[in-house]
């Protein structure tokens, strides 16, 4: 680990210049209705988990959630906090715990308890109610999962993840605010995979990942991609990581004897495998909020 003097010496950014660029708008037809969708399921439901990533505890947060669904017992958890397994959590005992503490109105009746998993695109959901089933019915995935937000499109039929007691689940999409509030929070929710990286951009995001780590003096990625020392420039940093492994593609260059291909670094590429390191946790724990 650097010293100070040896990390002032290097001038890292202090802060991300965001330009004129605007706010990402995401929200498809699919997330409207979902929501509508989940309003509708309230009257079957008995606690509402929410589900949201570590990494940002208060940019990932909707709050339509509230205001639309928090009607009924609440229950946050957040995920990918160390990107391991999922089964450690103990949410059954929590969630029973609380339906029971509360009044479930004209459910009284009912033997069996309805949840609903709720939370902004690609924090896990899906990935919660398959680890919940492999440890409470030692059964295998019912829900889709994915790298990519947007999986789950539809509030899908109910989803046993537990015999004693009996309790079923909710699978839904993840669904954004119509409006995110600021540049920065809508960077925070492109690294983390929350928005698709094309409506954003992978340069950009790896540029707020890189000017992110260097900030908070996480400099794992220095070794891995064998850089030598931290730097602050984006484009050195792509070129060096394509170089390392190996991404290259053909550019077609004119010259007075004629056109000629030539190899260039895959900038792109890199970009994609600097992201991907990152959310697959290999560049270090990082806290953006």
């Amino acid at each position: 680990m650097r010293g100070g003097a040896a990390l002032a010496a290097l001038r890292l950014r202090t802060s991300f210049e965001f330009g004129n660029r605007e706010v990402a708008k995401w929200f498809p037809g699919h997330m409207a209705k979902g929501l509508k969708k989940m309003q509708a399921s309230l009257k079957k439901v008995d606690c509402i988990i929410e589900v949201h990533d570590a990494r940002i505890p208060l940019s990932g947060r909707n709050p339509m959630f509230q205001e639309a669904l928090g009607v009924r017992p609440h229950l946050l958890v957040l995920n990918k906090m160390d990107l391991a397994d999922l089964t450690s959590k103990q949410i059954i005992p929590a969630v029973t715990e609380l339906i029971q503490k509360s009044d479930r109105f004209h459910r009284t009746e009912n033997l069996e308890y309805c949840l609903m998993v709720i939370g902004v695109p690609n924090v896990g959901k899906s990935s919660l109610i398959n680890a919940m089933r492999r440890m409470y019915l030692k059964k295998g995935k019912a829900s889709r999962v994915g790298g990519e937000p947007g999986i789950t499109r539809a509030v899908l039929t109910k989803i046993q993840v537990c015999e004693r007691p009996l309790m079923y689940l909710l699978d839904t999409p993840g669904v954004f605010s119509p409006r995110i509030e600021s540049l920065e929070v809508g960077m925070k929710l492109a690294l983390c995979g929350t928005i698709l990286d094309h409506l954003v951009g992978e340069e950009i995001i790896a540029d707020y990942l890189l000017f992110t780590l260097n900030k908070q003096q996480k400099f794992d990625y220095v070794e891995r991609y064998q850089l030598g020392e931290p730097c602050d420039d984006l484009q050195t940093v792509l070129k060096k990581i394509a170089v390392k492994l190996g991404k290259t593609q053909k550019v077609k260059a004119i010259t007075g004897v004629g056109d000629i291909n030539i190899l260039m670094p895959n900038y792109s590429a890199a970009a994609y495998d600097f992201i991907r390191a990152f959310r697959k946790g290999e560049l270090g724990k990082v806290m953006l909020d």
